[in-house]
This record gives C-alpha cells, structure tokens and sequence, in this order.
C-alpha cells in the first residue's frame, strides 16, 4: 500500500494490466447491453443454448473433480499442512467464521430458492409424472444436489488455493498465485494478469447474478406488503441503487467493522425465520424428510453427480443445474478469496470439513423447513395455488408461504430486510475481493478503490437486468464459468505439486536427522537449569543482541567465503535476529530467533507473591524457519551451540533440496507478516 508521507493519505494501489482489461471489458458490456436490450437479450439466449449443450459435460466434471480433489487432500496426511505458518491461530471464532462464510456464500440463494425449487420440480420434474409422491421426493433430492456438497466443494477449492499460497508460502492473495508451482514467476507476468482478470469479471458476474435475484426478491416483497409498490424492473433498478449506496458505507468500514458485523446479524435474522417456520410448520414432518433426504441424496450423489440427461435431452439441465453450478463458479473467485482471508491459521482439514459439512448441513436443514412446509401445505392441506403462484413468479415464493403461517406481515417485513443485508453483504464483500484482486493481491487499499467496485457491481447487475432480467443473469454466470473452471483444474494441479514438495520437506526434517540436535549434547546443569528458568524482558532481549546475532555474524563469514549469498540481520525494535541463505531458484534457508512472551505458570517460583493485575510475564527466544514457529527456545545456549543449531537446520534445508530433484524449483517472497507481523508482537 502506498502512503502519502506528508498527507497520511493512501495513494492507489491498482495493477494497471489487471484493472483497466476489467473494467474496460465491464463497461463494453454494460453500454452495449442498455443501448440495445433487445438484441443483448437475444445474443444472451444463443450463447446460454451453446454452452449447455457443448459444454455441459465439462461442467459437471469439472465440479465432480472439485469435489473429489478437496476432500482427498482433506484426508491425506497433508491434511494436517496449516494455512499459515505452523504456529499460526485462527482469526476468527468458529461461529464468526461460518457466519461470515455463510453470508458470502448463498444467503441470498436460500431465500429465493428454498421454496420456490422444490415447488417447481414438484410441479415440474425432470422426469416421471408431476404433483405425486415420487415428484416431491425427487423435488428434495435434486434441491439437496443442487445446495449441496458439490457447491461448496467449488468455493472449498478455491479458497483452500489462495489460503495456502498466501499464507503458507508469501505469495499474493490473489488467484494467480496457484500457478506458480506450473509457470513459476510468469504468474507476475501477462499469464497471471490475464487469470486475474478472469477471476475478476467472473466475480462480477456473479454478484451481478446474486443481486438480480436479490433485488426481484425484494421487490415481490415490497408489493406484497405495499401493494401500491408494483413489481418491475424500474422499482428493481431503483432499489439496486439504494442498497448499493448503503454498501458503499459498509465497504468502507472494512472487513472487521462492516463485513462481520453484518454477517453475524445476517446469521441470527435466518436463524429466526428458520426457527418460527420449524415451530409453527409441520415440526415432526420436517425432522423425518430431514433424515430420509439426507440419506436418500447420500445414496444417489454419483448417479446425479454424471447425469447429464444424455437420453432424455431438455432445457431443464441448463435452467438448473448447469446454472447454479456455473453460478457457483462465477461466484468462487469472491468467495473463495474472502473464505480465504478468514481462514488464516486453519488446517487444510479443519478448513475442507468445515467449508463443506457445516453450511451443507445448515442449508440441508433450510430446505427441509421451507421446501417440505411448502409441500406439506399443497399435498396434505391442499393449498395448491402456491404452484401457480410460483409459476408465475419464483421471488414471491417465500412471502405466499407465510401466508399459511402467523404474524405473515411481521415475519416478510424481516425478510424483506434480511435480503437487504445479505445484498448489502454481498455487495460489500466482493467490492473488497475484486479490488484485491485488481491491487495484485493488497490487503490494504484506499477508499475510493472499494467504492468504485461496489458502483460498478450495482451499474452491472442494473444493465443485465434491463437486457433480460433472470436470462441474462445465468448466461453470463455460466459463461464466466467455463474459463475459471479451466483456471480452477490448472491451480489445483499446482496445488498437488506444491503438496508433494511439502512432503518432501517432511521426509527431509523427520527421516534424515537422527539426532536431537545440540539441546541434547548439553550438560546436565544447563539442560535442568533452562527448564527452570522463567528469564524477563531484559534478560532475552541482551541474549539475542549479545548472543545469538553475533554467533549468526560467524555462520555468514564462513557462509560467504563460500560464495554464497547470505544475509544477516538484526531488529533491534522487535528483538529478533536471523540468518537467511538465498539460492537461486530454490527455496530460501531462514533460520530466524525472535523473542516471544508468555504467562508465568502458577508452580514457576511459588515462594513469590502473584501481581494482583495480572500474570507476570517471561520471555523466551524461540526459533522460527520458513515454515513458521519450531517450539523450542534456545535462551541461555553459548554461542556455540547456537553455530551447532544453525548447522543442525541448515543441514536439514540441504537434505531436502537433495531429496526434491526435478520438481519445479520453489522460490517465493518471505509474506509480510512472517517479518513484521502479530507472530513476533510481545
């Protein structure tokens, strides 16, 4: 991020090659469509007919390989890997986490389609008669495919791609990092700037997509509890400007501030539609379709996972399947990259199970409580105008089911204001994505920039809408789709290299050292003594400055009669010192000291009275390589054994550039935070 030293202000950070493709493809988009509806519209159905056709096969392979690819890793012994380095924390609590993960996901998904899909598919089925027993089954079930694993498989991988590129390796939190392991440091070049861009107008495209539904929704809402409200696409293109405008607000506060705190909300306000409609629906019915469609959806994953209808040729596999799985991604750049940077200091196991069983369980349960109320009331209570209704008008799906139910105009009111903050969310999150993306993977970025994206979202959405409202919206969702498939397949190849080269690293740091290194070699005395020994502030901050920097000094004299490039340094603000040995396309060696504080534990020094305000605190000078923290101190150590450690590591480095030949050197930037970061904060 660039600063102003005078002003304090924050100069842009746009990656010219990324930004000016985007927007430039964005706005010819955007003028072409409002200066001809009519032939945009047109062009939208042609191409939406030709990539279900020719390309539907590809799409449905691609998720199903997502899927498999993710929980393979998830499983395996590199489940165990963290995003981040080895002694990072996660962020973010669980429930923040999937509250935040859940809003960027599919909020706005659940409400426009959790009664209005299996209305449909009961009344319409892809196969076999409709309005029957066997349709309202098979109405659950491909609602169930539809919501469920396969969808958060897509945003699994890819934010488990950039988590692990950005936090584990230093690269740039932005899509063309995945890359490296297979083009190296052309991904910095027009390649990586090009999957950029993609993953840019794929981003939005699906927001585009989201908040055409959202606002459709909102406006059957309006009409239904303000019928002088019409619905159309005026009062639709209104209300994208309103609610963009409050995006705007909520951007710029930021992740910490507006993102999560509108999550949080957005999670509590569903639980509560969810919990009134559970109690005051058919409460036991719902608990037994719950279990028998989870089951019934467990039992036919593959066969729906490959089925394309090759006998049975129709337009339903592209109004629905093709479209939700395109849609998802479209949308998987956004939210896998905001999955991403909520998910530093995970495993990769924690992260696949939790991405993909807690929200698939969650959504499994909404459907069960709106899509089976909705059937409950049409096949046993014979409210079967909610067919017709549907029909007629998918977004008002939700607000005629409330009919049926109590406080009917309090608990749409809520609805109505849930969409909103979910679009709001939505909105927000994926300006702060897209403008990552667009800054070369920054964290940090001005205002302005924010602003720009979440207008420019609101602008797209409106002329898509004007085209060709819902129509429109899935072709450019399915087209965005098909080149970010093609990256996705690329990245996680990338991945698997970067896995085994991981392994390798492992192998070397377990297998190839049989000793314990010079804390074992030390006498008795001084082993028992450092045990013992809760040493302060001044104590560990002399040692590294008297101690260890100058034994680092010694390794880099030897180092560099070798010709070698070595580098050795000393913060003194932080107390830290390190050693770093920079071969040419290969891994760097960092052998790093840093001073970290802890709590005195109870049983150190009982004959000592406890601070009233508070534990008292010691220090200790752990060691740190790339990989992150190695949890062991080595305060008190002689020089020496501080030379013998170095070596001990050093040693293990080499080993593992022996044991690695023929795989893709792997050079990258030590990450920011790995030097300046909460890790070394005291």
């Amino acid at each position: 991020m660039a600063t102003d030293a005078a002003s304090g202000v924050k100069k842009s950070t746009i990656l010219i090659p990324v930004f000016f493709p985007a927007v430039i493809v964005t706005l010819l988009l955007v003028i072409g469509t409002i200066s001809n509806p009519e032939l945009a519209g047109r062009a939208f159905d042609q191409t939406l007919s030709y990539l279900t056709v020719n390309f539907g096969w590809f799409y449905m392979l691609a998720v199903a390989f997502f899927l498999v690819f993710i929980v393979a890793l998830a499983v395996s012994p590199w489940g165990r890997i963290k995003l981040g380095p080895d002694h990072a924390l996660p962020q973010y609590s669980f429930p923040a986490w999937f509250a935040m993960l859940f809003s960027a996901g599919y909020g706005i998904a659940l409400l426009f389609f959790g009664v209005a899909e299996p209305v449909l598919h009961y009344s319409t089925p892809p196969q076999g008669a409709p309005e029957t027993i066997d349709a309202a089954k098979q109405a659950m079930q491909i609602a169930f495919f539809h919501w469920g694993f396969h969808i958060w498989g897509i945003y699994g991988l890819t934010g488990l791609l950039l988590a692990y590129f950005a936090f584990r390796h230093g690269l740039p939190l932005s899509m063309r990092s995945a890359l490296y392991p297979i083009i190296g440091e052309r991904i910095h070049g027009p390649i990586g700037h090009t999957v950029d861009v993609v993953a840019i107008l794929g981003t939005l495209f699906g927001i585009a997509t989201t908040l055409g539904l959202s606002v459709a929704q909102i406006n059957a809402g309006m009409n239904y509890l303000w019928s002088s409200i019409p619905v159309s696409t005026t009062v639709q293109v209104i209300t994208i400007a309103f609610i963009t405008g409050l995006a705007i607000f909520s951007v710029v506060a930021g992740m910490d501030k507006g993102v999560k705190r509108l999550s949080i909300l957005n999670m509590v306000l569903a639980v509560a539609l969810m919990s009134f409609v559970f109690i005051m629906g058919p409460t036991v019915n719902i608990l037994e379709a719950f279990l028998q469609n989870t089951g019934s959806y467990l039992n036919n994953i593959v066969e729906r996972t490959f089925n394309l209808q090759a006998y049975s040729r129709s337009d339903w596999i592209g109004n629905w399947t093709l479209f939700i799985f395109g849609w998802t991604i479209a949308w998987a750049p956004f939210v896998g990259l905001f999955i991403a940077k909520i998910s530093r200091g995970r495993t990769i196991r924690q992260f696949v199970f939790g991405v993909l069983l807690v929200p698939t369980i969650f959504t499994f349960m909404w459907f069960s409580i709106f899509g089976d109320t909705a059937l409950h009331l049409i096949m046993n209570e014979g409210y079967t105008a909610l067919i017709s209704e549907v029909q007629n008008d998918t977004a008002i799906a939700l607000f005629k089911l409330y009919e049926q139910l109590p406080l009917t105009s309090i608990v749409s009111f809520i609805t109505v204001i849930l969409i909103m903050t979910f679009f709001v969310t939505s909105s927000d999150s994926g300006s702060l994505v897209i403008d990552s993306l667009a800054s070369g993977g920054a964290s940090q970025t001005p205002v302005w920039q924010r602003v720009f994206w979440a207008s420019l979202e609101g602008l797209l959405a409106a002329a898509l809408l004007i085209a060709g409202g819902l129509g429109a919206l899935q072709t450019m969702s399915i087209t965005s789709a098909l080149p970010f498939s093609i990256i996705l397949i690329l990245s996680a190849i990338g991945m698997w290299r970067a896995l085994i080269i991981e392994g390798h690293r492992e192998v070397s740091l377990q297998a190839h050292m049989q000793s314990a290194g010079p804390a074992s070699k030390r006498g008795w005395r001084q082993r028992l003594s450092g045990l013992i020994d809760y040493p302060g502030y001044d104590e560990v901050a002399g040692f590294i400055t008297n101690n260890v920097h100058p034994a680092m000094r010694y390794v880099e004299e030897v180092i560099k009669e070798k010709g070698w490039p070595v580098v050795v340094a000393h913060d003194e603000t932080h107390h830290r010192a390190y050693i770093e040995v920079v071969l040419k396309d290969q891994l760097d060696f960092i052998y790093d000291i840093r001073m970290r504080a802890y709590a005195r534990p109870s049983f150190a020094y009982p004959e000592r009275p406890r601070d009233p305000d508070g534990d008292e605190r010691y220090y200790r000078a752990e060691v740190f390589l790339r990989r992150g923290g190695q949890q062991y101190n080595v305060y008190g150590y002689e020089e020496e054994e501080i030379i013998e450690d170095i070596l001990h590591q050093f040693e293990k480095y080499l080993h593992f550039l022996h044991i690695s030949p023929g795989i893709l050197p792997w050079k990258m930037q030590e990450h920011d935070d790995m030097l300046n970061g909460e890790e070394q904060k005291t």
